[in-house]
């Protein structure tokens, strides 16, 4: 599968997950919960992690988002995956695993 393809078919399956349920859940957050930091992982200005943002991220379960550092999907979306990294020491959450 040529990639526009696999990237076209990323997408697609995140807007049905996004508007499938509310309460869809990535690694103990909600989907829309991980948009509130999607202006902090976006390039090339990237905006300080929010409050609401960091508060997502107190509550998830790090490790999990770790796995998703080399996926596809990140990119897909405009994140850039190394940004995302920076997220937990920017929010402050002590303990969190370094991916």
């Amino acid at each position: 599968m040529e990639a526009t393809k696999k990237a076209a078919l990323v997408a697609l399956i995140l807007v049905l997950v996004i508007h499938s349920s509310d309460a869809q859940t990535i690694c103990k957050v909600t989907v829309q919960g991980l948009m509130a930091c999607r202006g902090a992982v976006t390039p090339p200005n990237p905006a300080p992690p929010t409050s609401a943002c960091c508060s997502v991220l107190k509550n998830a379960d790090l490790k999990c988002l770790c796995s998703y550092k080399n996926s596809t999907l990140l990119p897909s979306l405009g994140i850039d995956p190394k940004l995302a990294l920076q997220l937990p020491s920017k929010c402050k959450i002590p303990n969190a695993p370094t991916c």
